[in-house]
């Protein structure tokens, strides 16, 4: 009976951990140094930068309707007011303070707003190929900031061993976003959605070829007002 006990108490703890949720996961993610305020010039840099390796979230990723806040608008700007702010207090912050929200897709963390579409649109034309990159390892840690897909492709390509559309250069990759996000341990099915997500893109699984092409859905227009005092 004793052991029968123990053996419940120590199940229960590992179902209180594995239950762990996003907001503990951030929790202990320190931002380093002392950050008063989040905008355009030092927000997406800080928080990817801060955004380590654990069991719940594998990447934070920024959409495109967050970017859009900071660089084409101009007028994100999140407060900061403990002396060590954590990566969840910079959620937080973007949340309560600007038209960012957030949405935990598992794996992926997603900061956007009402335009973003959070539900990626990924075709599967060929099992064995999508199996193959669900399987591999994409990076071990992976940092983009501000990347645009001239910059993503000869890595996509050396890691996950399948070709991809479109080409260097190419002016169909012209209108997909510049690439805002980081990622731990991501395996190449995990990457490739990261990647649409931050890039406002969809793509296409074929045999040993993956073709992303722009997503032109707009779940919301922009909102033009000032934010909440």
């Amino acid at each position: 009976m004793r052991c029968l006990i123990c053996l419940l108490i120590l199940l229960a703890g590992l179902g209180a951990r594995a239950a762990e949720d996003w907001q503990s996961a951030l929790s202990r993610m320190p931002l380093g140094g002392k950050v008063a305020q989040l905008n355009r010039t030092n927000c997406v840099k800080v928080m990817l930068n801060a955004f380590q390796s654990n069991d719940v979230v594998k990447a934070l990723v920024f959409m495109p309707g967050a970017t859009d806040e900071f660089y084409m608008f101009r007028r994100a700007k999140a407060s900061l007011t403990n002396d060590a702010p954590t990566l969840l207090d910079a959620v937080m912050a973007l949340t309560n303070q600007t038209l960012i929200t957030v949405t935990f897709r598992p794996p992926l963390l997603l900061l956007h707003t009402a335009e973003d579409p959070l539900e990626p649109i990924m075709v599967i034309k060929d099992g064995p190929t999508a199996d193959r990159l669900e399987g591999r390892l994409f990076l071990p840690h992976a940092l983009f900031n501000d990347n645009d897909w001239d910059y993503l492709l000869p890595i996509l390509r050396k890691h996950l061993h399948v070709s991809f559309s479109p080409e260097l250069h190419s002016i169909h990759s012209w209108h997909f976003y510049r690439h805002s996000f980081a990622g731990w341990n991501l395996n190449g099915w995990e990457a490739l959605e990261a990647i649409a997500m931050a890039g406002k893109s969809k793509f296409t699984v074929e045999r040993r070829h993956v073709t992303f092409e722009g997503d032109p859905r707009m779940m919301a227009v922009p909102k033009f007002d000032h934010y909440p005092e």
